[in-house]
């Protein structure tokens, strides 16, 4: 059965965490005697009591979880974390609750569809709480991709199994080292790229807000104009960062401590990563030289950080690749769902699935060639079980069905074809911007109904959550002592 105490005790947790870094905006608000501070103020009362409120309802001498409780405190952290969130933009913005919800969600999912506009003029501590919202949301994944879904089995991660997904209490030391090894490297990472933000040009505030929505490939902005508000050295220092925030952040820190940056190499994940992106990014720099859109370096430059934009699931916006013509929209639409490696901050269906099919069709061949054969399929060294085929096969099925669903009832609600099919895509890969005059890279959300919003925040945490954690809960099973 679920043990609720234990639950409301995390979430209790949880929620106490995100009210204290509410100080961090509502600092800001302060130092600059803006209206804002006792907006946040409230926001951060609020957060507390609930905090509170769990945290004493929840507390146990001794606390027993099982698996059934982490798939529940997955999808309540996230949902909730959102709920809290939220209140800032309600009490600063105005905007309905729907809205809110919606700008948070997208946040926390590292997603970076949003409903706000004029960003340019808006109030510095609501920018800063944005991008704070992304940069904690990428590293939370982070730290779930490692220590939690490789343990709930869920689509496929048992592939990436270490000792710290283990949460029995022996090895709850050595899950604690990881995810602090893991912070350590991703909060290194947020320092080198402010300062090579700030060396482009960026001012101080604009190169925070930015380094935390590169590192975690959210793609929030403090301009409307999102990166072509900045010099072409800050897209450089944009590609490069967003391609570290899509690396398996568990292989970031094996380089760093055995200091060898031939790990990279030797990852399939990483060495199909590479090959995507380098193969997308010369063919459309081709088809935009070739049709005279951009001359050849701008052509690169422009393809390149799109294409990183978009597989990383980042989704700054540069220019609008649907604009520029059929070829570069083909591509950009299978990278949506490509996604980056698994264990990054990168949302879709994650390199490794397809990496994992194609080594099944390659084995079916060979057992059709050779039907008394025996074929071990293997990934990075590892023998592939039935039990991950089987994750694996059920994820693809059901991030595809999700999509085909989240898509239908955007139709149903009166979008068009372009803008319902993208619109789910991007939501359900965590993506950003969609395609289409409305939801572009140069439009939002801000003008698409309550219904659909709701429907699409629904989409962007089952997205996050790898699908399967979520729609488990919809089981009756699920609930039976």
């Amino acid at each position: 059965m679920l043990n609720y105490r234990p639950i409301l005790f995390v979430i209790g947790q949880v929620l106490s965490r995100l009210a204290m870094f509410m100080w961090i905006p509502m600092i800001v608000a302060l130092v600059g005697a803006t209206k804002e501070f006792t907006d946040f103020a409230q926001a951060v009362v609020i957060t507390h009591i609930a905090s509170f409120i769990c945290i004493t309802f929840g507390k146990s001498d001794k606390f027993t979880m099982n698996v059934r409780d982490m798939f529940l405190i997955t999808t309540l952290v996230w949902g909730l974390v959102s709920t809290f969130a939220a209140l800032p933009f309600i009490f600063i913005t105005h905007i309905s609750f729907t809205d809110a919800f919606f700008e948070t969600m997208s946040g926390v999912t590292t997603t970076g569809s949003t409903v706000l506009s004029g960003l340019d003029d808006m109030a510095p501590s609501i920018l800063l709480w944005r991008s704070l919202l992304q940069w904690l949301g990428g590293v939370g994944f982070i730290v779930i991709a490692v220590a939690v879904l490789p343990m709930l089995n869920v689509g496929g991660m048992k592939l990436f199994q270490t000792e710290s997904s283990d949460w029995s209490d022996k090895s709850s030391p050595r899950a604690k080292s990881v995810a602090l090894n893991i912070m350590l490297v991703y909060l290194g990472l947020t320092i080198c790229c402010i300062i090579s933000y700030m060396f482009c040009g960026m001012t101080f505030f604009d190169a925070i807000n930015h380094a935390f929505t590169t590192i975690s490939t959210g793609g929030y902005s403090t301009s409307d104009a999102s990166m072509n508000h900045f010099s072409h050295s800050a897209h450089w220092v944009a590609i490069a960062f967003m391609f570290a925030g899509g690396i398996p952040f568990l292989l970031l820190v094996q380089a760093l401590k055995h200091k060898n940056i031939w790990l990279f190499f030797k990852d399939a994940q990483v060495l199909g990563f590479i090959f995507i992106t380098l193969m997308a990014s010369i063919s459309v720099s081709i088809w935009l030289s070739m049709t005279h859109q951009f001359a050849p370096l701008d052509a690169f430059r422009i393809s390149l950080f799109n294409t990183i934009s978009v597989i990383t699931t980042t989704g700054f916006g540069l220019s609008d690749f649907s604009a520029w013509g059929p070829f570069p929209s083909i591509v950009f639409a299978f990278l949506m769902l490509v996604g980056a490696c698994s264990g990054s901050t990168a949302g879709g269906i994650k390199i490794f699935r397809f990496q994992v099919a194609i080594a099944l069709l390659k084995k079916q061949m060979l057992q059709l060639i050779h039907p008394s054969g025996i074929f071990i399929q293997r990934y990075n060294g590892r023998p592939v079980t039935d039990d991950i085929v089987r994750s694996v096969v059920a994820f693809a099925l059901t991030f595809v069905l999700t999509i085909v669903i989240i898509a239908a009832l955007l139709g149903i609600l009166g979008l068009d074809p372009i803008t319902s099919i993208t619109g789910a895509v991007t939501a359900v890969a965590n993506v950003g911007p969609g395609m289409g005059d409305i939801i572009g890279p140069t439009g939002n959300f801000a003008t698409l109904s309550d219904a659909a919003k709701w429907i699409l925040s629904i989409g962007m945490l089952m997205g996050r959550l790898e699908i399967l954690t979520v729609l488990v809960l919809f089981f009756p099973a699920f609930w039976r002592n």
